[in-house]
This record gives C-alpha cells, structure tokens and sequence, in this order.
C-alpha cells in the first residue's frame, strides 16, 4: 500500500530499476477495454490524467494509470492475484515515473513465503497475516488493503515488509454525481505517513477516491474535489488545534534566559561565543555577555553551554496549504518562518487565520500566488489565464486578497510577462517563479521578474534553444541534466549574466535538493536531505525516500546525471560570488532544508553566510527583517536553540533543543513526537 493516496499524485514516487535496466515503454503497458471503471485526476486548473481498473479474463485484477502533471509523466499498470482471503499474493507493476522505471514484483510461493523486488529493496519473510506495502503503482489498486483495513477495525494490518496501518472512519457526505446525490465517507489512515492521512469511501466502505490539490476521483465527480478537499482539510485542522491547545498556553509564555550560549549574528555573519539572551512578553528583551543578564521574577534558565542560538530558520521554497501537521512538523525541525511560492488565496488566508487564533502551530511567513496560462501543462493550483488582461486580472485579485507577491510559471505566455509583472511592481507585490517556455532567465529579469525559482531553470540561459522552447515539460530538467555538465561557468556570457543578475538585485531560490535526488540516485542509499531523518521516521516513509533517479535517456549515464548536478552547485558558487543574494528553500516538505544549506558551503559560501540564507536574508526580502530574522533586542522571539557547535558543523541545526515561536517556549522533543517524528535526527 502506498504511504498515501495523494502524496503518490503529488510526488509520483515509484520504484526505478538500476541503470542498465530496459524500461517498459508507454506502448507496451496494458490498455484498458471499453467499460473499465474509469477515474481521473484532476486540480482546479484541470485534468491531469486517468487511472482505470478491469479484471481479466484469468480472474486478476489489472490498473492503468497515464498522468502528467507539468511535463512530469507517469505511466504505470498493475496487476494483482487476490487469494481466498483478498489479500493479494501476487503483485506486477511496471511503466515508469519520474522517479525512475516503476517495474515491481511480489509473490507468496506454496510454503508462505513472501518475496519482493523493487529498484530500492528486495526481501523475503513469512507471509503469515501480513499484507505487502507496494512501493508503487496506480493508488486504485490501493482497494482491496482498504477493504481489509476497514474489516480490521482499530486492530489494524501488519505490513511486509515492515510497519503497522490502521483506518478511522469519520464523517458522511453527500456529493453530486452522473447518478444523482452519492453518500461518502471521510476516513484518516495511520502508519503510512508523519502524520494521519485522509482518504474517501463510498457508503460500504469500499475506496472511493482521493482529494487535495491534485484529486483522484471516479469520472464525473471530479467536481467534488475542491468541496471534499475543504471537508477533510477542517477534519484534520479539528485534530492539530488540540496540539496547538497543549503546546500555546500561559506556561510556555514565561520569560527565557539562555545563557553562556553560541549565538549567530544574522546581520554580520559571525558566531558570538559566551552570549546571554532574555526573552520576555514575545519579544528578544535583552542579549548581552554571559552571566550578565538577571533572570526575571518566574522566568526559567536554560543552559546554553554546548549549544547554538540561532534566529528560527526560513524555508523560501515552502508550498503551504493542505497539510497542517507537516506545519507542525516545520516547527518541530526548526523552522518558524517560511515564504509560499505559490498555495491557493483561501487556504492561506485560512492557515493566517488559525495561527493568529493560536488554533494552529505553525511558521509565519508570506505567500505568493501561482499564474499560468490555460493549458494541459498548467500548474495545479494556478490562477490559469488567456490573455495579458486576464493575468492582470488575476495579479490584482492577489492583491485584493491581502498576499505577498506573483509567482509565474512555465506555460506562460512570454509576451505577457512584461505588463503583469509591472501591474505586480505597481501594487507591490513581489514578481518571482518558473521561467516560461521560450524564454531565458534573463529575458525573465528584464521582463519584471525580482527572482527566480529553482537553480534549472537560471541553467537555461546556457542550454540550446531546443531546450528553453520546452521548459514547460520535462526538458526543464532533462535539459540541464543532459548539457549542464559541459557548460562553462567562468565564460564572458555566463560571468556577464551573473553581473547582470547581481546589479538588478535579482534573488535566487536554488532548491539544489530538488534535483540532488533525481540527478544522483541509483536506488542504493536514501538521499542525503533525508538519511539523517531515518531513524526517526515511519518505515513506510523511509522506503519511499530510496528512489533510483531520474529515468536516462538519449544515452546519457548517471554519471553525466551528477556531473551536471555538481555543475548545478558550482553555479550556485557563481552567483553568490558575483554579489547575488541567495534564499534558502526546499520545495519539499522542509526536512530538506539544512541539507540545502550543506549544498551552499559545498558551492563555496561559508558557514555563516549558508546560514544567512536561511534567517535575516530571506527576512530582508519579505519585507521582515524589521521584526524576524535576527537575534536583536525589540524584535519577535523567533529563535531555536540547537544542541551542538553549529559554527562547526552546520547540521547540528537538525538537533532542535528548543524553538520560540512568538514568544512560545517549545519543547524540541515534545514537538517532534506530535509531528509524528520518532526522536532527534542524526
């Protein structure tokens, strides 16, 4: 079973065979027959794919799932052999995803014994009562391991090849649909994920679909997906207040004294040995040498021997919306501030809300709303438009709506960049995101853009032309992938392309551990961004974070996949050398962010100045920095204290001791296990 129905939509995570496998191609993946059930996927801006399900004439089951969601492309099948008692005892996937080449197998043989091959693991062990979590595969064929959940109650399922799952069952609904009103129940699954994960089922308690941004839902009812998404968004929003409600009380508001503490300087870059710190009445109070500062009436004393006070940390790339214990989570991990590049208007508005209310733990930040041009490419979420007046249009209804800045994407239409992003400059807002299809980020700059997202696409100014006419598809990424390696960074266009980015005063928003995974996994090892975190986190999450890359192709090797990578990292060097400012963010759920900032130094930035991107630059950018981003007397009490020297090792800042949050004193360790988190990180 997957981790989760939706993060399976969202991330496309799939098994990938080793490098020198033969992929199974599009065409040769099964094709459903006229009258397979029939589901789609689907977000506000429109249809992402299919996903079908038929039995065949030899009695298995068999899925097909095609889906491209911004040129990501995902073509799957699976077949499944159900045993007397449903569970299935034998499991063939194949296709591929972005991920990789997605083809599993798993089989129960006469004597009971389970065995399983994926890019990533294999293994055998007693079948027993225990059903196989597929690694992969279309997510319907999720239906009969929530068949059994259900039938199991509170005792839950066993899982190959580790792990427990459980399913609560909440609320009805009535929804529309090609037969009239249709009765759904809104459940939560357990031991797949962080955090409890929401599903539907139909009135027998038989899968029904998946809502979120991106839905899976039985044709002609995917306009149900917006109104189900806000039913179990509340649900869950109804779990996380009790959180909120234990953590931000009165007791937890009391004055702080950390003394005789390691305390980064945000504003001049540097590490203070021997610091005292006051916080009281939300506020930093004081900061002056150790042992100096009285400890108020009532006010608790925390060591700080051995231990690094830093502001709290940004994550810049951070879509928020939609899950609030991967909020909580953020916290937990160190993060009490974040800039959204792109999440939709009410949802943002809604998160504002609860976390002014104390309802909800979570950082503060500013957001940004995504625009794209009407197409099958546009991203999802996307205020999706057709002509330069509509995305003026759509610029002022985010202004209208109280939010920070316009994120353009990929199917733009170039011509429209211009008067959009002056209509942004002239109501403030800040002017960032994708570089549209057939542009090159310089033509962005030019064009109005004050940043750009993702360090691929400041790569296009050196690809073919080929290359920048598709960025809207997978190109944006094969294209760097194929021809990074070979482009020369110290070359008079790419030096005076650095200039120019650095005397406009562009920003950049690297997101290096987005591509670090795709580029330069082989299905051996978990990731880097995410190894430190397996320990403490779900088997099924840790299984999910071992991919094998991003498939090949045109015959280039995963060797030339990391020599572009490391090209990709160099260039991040370029630009903080040539004076452009850059923001740390992750793209990903936020345990990523400190291995961007390992990235960083590895680029060439220092310590410090890695750190910087994380706490007062981001806090400049956003307009911030007069009340966040720096340990200074009179501003919000957003800090972390960390166990461990970071002045010498920065990953030290995965060992949350402490985090203040509006004054809050919270409990690292306490935080984490609310998160879903099993202990410190590594």
């Amino acid at each position: 079973m997957r981790s989760t129905i939706c993060a399976v939509l969202l991330a496309t995570a799939a098994a990938a065979l080793p490098a020198t496998a033969e992929p199974i191609k599009k065409e040769q993946l099964l094709t459903p027959p006229p009258g397979a059930r029939h589901y789609t996927i689907s977000s506000v801006a429109g249809k992402h794919g299919d996903i079908w399900s038929w039995r065949l004439p030899d009695g298995r089951m068999a899925y097909r799932m095609s889906m491209s969601l911004r040129g990501w492309v995902t073509e799957t099948d699976e077949t499944v052999t159900l045993a007397a008692d449903k569970r299935p005892t034998a499991i063939a996937i194949r296709g591929f995803t972005d991920s990789g080449d997605a083809t599993e197998s798993f089989s129960v043989d006469a004597q009971g014994v389970a065995r399983w091959k994926t890019a990533v693991d294999e293994g055998t062990a007693p079948f027993g009562t225990k059903r196989y979590n597929t690694y992969g595969g279309p997510p319907l064929a999720n239906e009969s391991d929530i068949a059994a959940l259900v039938a199991a109650g509170s005792a839950g399922v066993d899982l190959l090849p580790t792990g427990h799952a459980s399913i609560e069952i909440r609320q009805s609904v009535q929804i529309d649909g090609p037969a009239g009103p249709h009765t759904v129940k809104l459940a939560f699954i357990k031991g797949y994920g962080f955090s409890p994960s929401p599903i539907w089922l139909d009135s027998d308690n038989r899968l029904f679909g998946a809502a979120g941004i991106v839905s899976f839902l039985p044709e002609g009812y995917e306009a149900n997906g917006p109104k189900l998404k806000d039913i179990q968004d509340k649900a869950t929003a109804d779990m996380v207040r009790e959180v909120a409600h234990a953590f931000l009380k009165p007791a937890n508001r009391t004055p702080t004294l950390i003394d005789h503490v390691l305390l980064f300087d945000s504003v001049d870059g540097r590490y203070l040995p021997d610091r005292a710190v006051l916080i009281a009445g939300g506020k930093i109070a004081a900061v002056g040498a150790g042992g100096t500062i009285p400890v108020p009436v009532g006010g608790v004393v925390l060591d700080g021997r051995g231990k690094t006070l830093s502001p709290g940390l940004w994550d810049s790339h951070q879509h928020i919306g939609g899950d609030d214990w991967n909020l909580l989570q953020n916290v937990a991990t160190g993060m009490t501030n974040y800039r959204s590049p792109g999440s939709m208007i009410d949802e943002s508005r809604d998160i504002f809300k609860r976390r002014a209310a104390g309802d909800l733990i979570a950082p503060d930040g500013k957001v940004s709303v995504i625009i794209d041009r009407k197409d099958p490419l546009a991203a999802q979420g996307a205020l999706t438009v057709s002509s330069p007046a509509e995305a003026i249009a759509a610029v002022d209804k985010i202004k209208a709506a109280g939010l920070w800045g316009v994120k353009f994407y990929t199917s733009m239409n170039p011509a429209w960049i211009a008067p959009a992003a002056a209509e942004a400059h002239r109501l403030g807002l800040h002017v960032h995101g994708h570089v549209p299809a057939g542009m090159r980020p310089l033509d962005a700059v030019r064009a109005g853009y004050d940043e750009i997202t993702h360090i691929n696409f400041i790569m296009m100014q050196a690809m073919p032309q080929a290359v920048v006419d598709k960025a809207n598809t997978a190109a944006r990424l094969e294209g760097p992938a194929k021809y990074g390696k070979d482009v020369d960074l110290d070359s008079p266009a790419m030096t005076a392309f650095y200039q120019e980015l650095s005397q406009r005063k562009t920003i950049i928003d690297p997101t290096l551990t987005v591509w670090e995974p795709l580029m330069t996994s082989d299905g051996s090892a978990i990731s880097p961004e995410y190894a430190p975190f397996a320990d403490v986190a779900p088997p099924a999450v840790v299984r999910g974070w071992k991919i094998a890359g991003y498939p090949l192709f045109d015959g280039v090797t995963r060797d030339d996949f990391r020599k572009s990578f490391a090209k990709m990292v160099g260039l991040v060097g370029k630009l903080h050398q040539a004076g452009v400012r850059i923001v740390a963010g992750t793209d990903g759920s936020g345990l990523e962010l400190v291995r961007e900032l390992e990235l960083y130094q590895q680029a060439g930035l220092s310590n410090a100045e890695a750190l910087q991107s994380a706490t007062i630059v981001p806090a400049r950018m956003t307009g911030m920095a007069d009340r966040t981003g720096s340990i200074t007397p009179g501003k919000a009490a957003d800090v972390i204290l960390v166990d461990g020297d970071v002045s010498a090792d920065i990953t030290n800042l995965r060992h949350v001791h402490t985090v203040f949050l509006d004054g809050y004193r919270l409990d690292g360790a306490a935080l984490r296990g609310a998160s879903g988190m099993g202990g410190m990180p590594k």
